[in-house]
């Protein structure tokens, strides 16, 4: 893939459902959040800190020239290769264990790395540099004949390595005359080879993942970017509780300089809820599986939910601003927690049950929904029904205003209209009937409420007149069919007002922090899928190429991308951008009938 020169954010990702970990051009480990995803960032050079150097995991080579990136084909396995100006080169390969042992998965907070020359007589010096609280100090460490341990706050670090380490303590440089092992992650003694422990995790780990990809449905075109997009969404998963986080980072800001910067390393339940679609549509359902876990954990009584939580099923997640980095090319602040937790966003009614409607339909789970887990859903749905017409924040997370908008009142009424149909499958007559008359009711509000004759497209609310991308879902939930005059007359218009070349915005309404610079990725790939839905699929797939292009070298996205330059912006890696990716290839493709 030709690496796009206006990008910054060409970095890879590594993990295993347990932590995550990003890795620049240069091999630098420069973001990961130990011993899990909402943790403090070990390695925080990514966030420029203020008053250390470090918080980076590098393996530095001298005289550096250039180098290229690609992970092993179908895992999330990443090789880096160095070469300095003299024709000296080494490859890195960077993974997070991952495996089925014992009849569980394997998954430590542990970053393995393998560095090898290639040619010549490569000199390279490893930085090892954790900082501790946010990057405000280095912590303490101790070490020992083949290790090195960080006393972080919540987590003791250890570094096996066959390289000395004094070296590593001191940075020294040294010629890589054979390969050389380095495996770091939590306080405890490898009694073992290292290099054959490094070898064996290595063919396990590739293992799991080329068997994890070989079971997904996927579609004849763009295999490759499917494939790339559905194990980043994978990663994205916190197998302990099943929760998924939205990105794996903070503050990476929505456009230079804006005040548009949040921590997105939590679970929102509407972004959850659209990477299991995505994930059912390949046939992979235990992420499903493990997300309803997670939801029947953070239930209440009386069905009410949050938009957000944290991935130990955390209800306050206070923000406030760290002080210790400077930020994303020094673009503070960072922030850390999100406020979001506070604000009600009613279609998060819609967005667990529609991500749970499977459950009941798909006859290859082992635990498949019956009547005790529709129960369960049914507060949801009486939520849905008392709330559609109840001032929300939105999808968008408005923090000065509160409407009815048309994307929550469309939500609610898909809660409604999936658990008629899940009741009418579990042959609950009576269930079904009232179901299907409160589905019924908010569908005729919202129809008579959001639609502008005037204008001759749904408005972005019941109050306003304004358009929003997330009308665009309209026909993909089923609150309309596609080829409804009302829906095709609003996709028009979105494109008309809310396009800027090949990308979309949100909405381009003044909000709370100004109006929108960049474009909002997951809008773009919605925008595709409903050109494709009303018939104009020739012109989809021309766009959907054209964004693909825009993609960083290893196929990933972050949140928001620039109009003019097409410049990656917004938190990283997205699992909103890369479930938009998926569903609009799989509408795009060609059939495999085709094919054969």
């Amino acid at each position: 893939m030709t690496l796009p020169s206006a990008h910054t954010l060409n970095l890879g990702v590594i993990g295993n459902g347990t932590f995550g970990a990003l890795v620049d051009l240069k091999g630098r480990v420069v973001w990961s959040c130990m011993p899990a995803f909402d943790g403090d960032p070990a390695f925080c050079h990514l966030l420029s800190p203020r008053d250390h150097d470090g918080g980076d995991f590098s393996v530095e080579l001298e005289d550096f020239a250039s180098s290229e990136q690609h992970y092993i084909t179908n895992t999330a396995i990443l090789r880096t290769v160095l070469r300095d100006s003299k024709g000296n080169a080494l490859e890195i390969i960077d993974f997070a264990p991952r495996w089925r042992e014992n009849q569980r998965f394997y998954r430590p907070v542990s970053i393995i790395r393998q560095v090898r020359p290639l040619q010549g007589n490569p000199r390279i010096r490893i930085h090892a540099r954790p900082l501790a609280e946010w990057g405000a100090r280095a912590p303490e460490s101790t070490w020992g004949s083949n290790h090195v341990r960080w006393l972080l706050p919540d987590f003791t670090l250890r570094l096996t390595t066959d390289v000395p380490v004094r070296f590593v303590r001191e940075g020294s440089w040294f010629i890589l005359n054979h390969p050389v092992h380095l495996v770091l992650g939590a306080d405890e003694s490898l009694r073992r080879s290292l290099a054959g422990y490094v070898r064996e995790a290595e063919e396990n780990t590739r293992h799991y993942w080329t068997e994890w990809v070989r079971y997904l449905s996927i579609p004849l075109d763009w295999q490759d970017a499917v494939i790339r997009s559905a194990i980043t969404l994978k990663l994205c998963q916190y197998e302990d509780s099943g929760g998924i986080i939205a990105a794996m980072t903070t503050s990476i800001p929505e456009a230079a300089d804006t005040p548009r910067n949040w921590d997105y390393r939590y679970c929102w339940l509407r972004d959850a809820a659209f990477v299991v679609r995505a994930l059912n549509r390949l046939g992979a359902t235990r992420t499903m599986e493990m997300f309803l876990a997670y939801i029947f954990n953070i239930a209440t009584h009386d069905g009410s939910l949050q938009p957000m939580y944290g991935i130990n099923f955390e209800v306050e997640l206070h923000e406030e601003e760290v002080p210790s980095l400077q930020g994303y090319r020094q673009m503070g602040p960072v922030r850390r927690g999100n406020l979001a937790w506070i604000q009600k966003q009613h279609d998060v009614y819609g967005s667990v049950v529609l991500a749970s409607t499977q459950l009941f339909f798909d006859q290859r789970l082992v635990d498949p929904g019956d009547a005790h887990t529709f129960e369960r859903l049914e507060p949801l749905g009486d939520r849905a029904f008392a709330m559609y017409d109840v001032p929300d924040a939105g999808l968008w997370e408005f923090r000065g205003r509160a409407e009815v908008h048309t994307y929550t009142a469309a939500m609610c009424w898909a809660a409604c209209d999936r658990l008629a149909k899940i009741a009418q499958r579990l042959e609950l007559g009576e269930r079904a009937t009232h179901w299907r008359q409160r589905a019924d009711t908010i569908r005729d509000t919202t129809l008579e409420r959001a639609w502008r004759e005037d204008k001759g497209w749904f408005s972005a609310s019941f109050e306003s007149d304004y358009l929003d991308a997330s009308l665009l879902l309209l026909a993909d939930i089923g609150f309309l069919p596609a080829d409804d005059p009302r829906y095709i007359a609003t996709v028009e218009a979105i494109g008309r007002d809310l396009r800027r070349g090949d990308a979309l915005f949100r909405y381009v309404a003044e909000d709370d922090f100004g109006t929108p610079e960049t474009s909002f990725t997951i809008c773009t790939f919605w925008y595709i899928d409903a050109l494709a839905a009303i018939g104009r699929k020739d012109e989809a797939r021309a766009m959907f190429e054209r964004i693909l292009a825009r993609r960083n070298h290893l196929g990933l996205l972050s949140e928001d991308l620039s109009f003019e330059e097409g410049e990656a912006w917004g938190n990283f890696p997205q699992t909103y951008s890369h479930v938009g990716l998926i569903i609009a290839a799989m509408r795009l493709s060609r059939s495999w009938q085709e094919a054969s």
